[in-house]
């Protein structure tokens, strides 16, 4: 399996997991400082042979617990964002572009089912396992099923991380994905930059994009681990390190949206001049978003939009 933002990763014995940190370094010009003096290596992702999702791939939304139909639609208008021409550059079908970069040519993302399950059918506490079951409501033939929780569900070790990305086994594998609103939980987590860091240089937050911290924060989270399931869907994909926390195509950049980026200061981006609010993506429905750097394979360095 594989996910976003973590400290710590476990591997339970039918799933695989991965856990990606968003996190601050040592101080802002400590940091100038060690950039200028140490030449950045460059960075490899290996692929390990397995099979990558390509072509047109079916996701899925399982939507836990009370979400707006604003919200929902911030999130779904995303994704159909990833196969749109129709959004000015740069885009996020643009910054989606990436993948195909790596073997096996274009993936295509098409919005599936929607299912909501607004009564809180498994309580408001989510282990792991739940999260499987849920996803498992979206079917099993070739799509990628997002479990979506609300920003009043815990599920075990959010904060620690702020999202997963994993696979079944047997005759029923499927790919899956989870996200969590954190705004009322950890934003300065897993909602970074939109919200003031936990630790690490305090440089004032940005203004989200869609006027939602916590579904903004989503989208970022969302980006990282969909761009890692169609790379790395059964843990045997492209990554670096140990397979039980691997490094993937998002989760390698963790922190850059714009160029000069460094630990505690997200990079150059676009500045909206009415609302104030920070982007680097054009999206349809005139969405705009904030995307996190992407590894690409035919440079092997992290890739932003601007």
């Amino acid at each position: 399996m594989a996910s976003t933002y973590p400290l710590s990763t476990s591997k339970p014995l039918v799933l695989l997991f991965v856990f990606v940190a968003c996190f601050s370094g040592p101080s802002i010009a400590a940091t100038r400082k060690l950039a200028a003096l140490v030449k950045q290596q460059p960075l490899v992702l290996n692929y390990h042979k397995g099979a990558l999702l390509k072509g047109n791939v079916t996701v899925n939304l399982i939507w836990y617990g009370k979400f707006t139909p604003i919200q929902r639609s911030i999130i779904v208008d995303y994704i159909l964002s990833l196969s749109s021409r129709r959004a000015p550059l740069p885009s996020a079908a643009s910054w989606w572009k990436t993948t195909e970069n790596y073997k096996g040519g274009s993936v295509s993302l098409v919005v599936g089912k929607q299912i909501l399950d607004e009564a809180y059918s498994l309580g408001k506490s989510l282990k792991n396992s739940q999260l499987v079951y849920l996803a498992a409501r979206g079917g099993h033939l070739g799509s990628v099923n997002v479990v979506l929780t609300a920003k009043d569900v815990a599920v075990d070790g959010f904060c620690m991380r702020c999202g997963t990305h994993g696979s079944t086994r047997g005759k029923a594998r499927f790919a899956f994905a989870w996200v969590g609103n954190s705004e009322t939980q950890c934003p300065g987590q897993c909602a970074w930059p939109f919200h003031q860091p936990i630790y690490g240089p305090q440089t004032p937050p940005l203004v989200a994009p869609n006027g939602d911290v916590g579904v903004d924060g989503m989208v970022i989270n969302l980006a990282t681990v969909l761009a890692a399931t169609v790379t790395n869907p059964f843990n045997n994909g492209y990554f670096q390190g140990p397979a039980t926390a691997p490094l993937e195509a998002v989760s390698a950049c963790t922190g850059m949206f714009g160029s000069g980026s460094y630990p505690g200061y997200a990079g150059q981006v676009l500045v909206d001049k009415t609302t104030g609010a920070s982007y680097n993506a054009h999206g349809v429905n005139g969405r705009k978003y904030l995307l996190p750097a992407m590894w690409d394979p035919q440079t092997s360095a992290c890739s932003t939009l601007v």
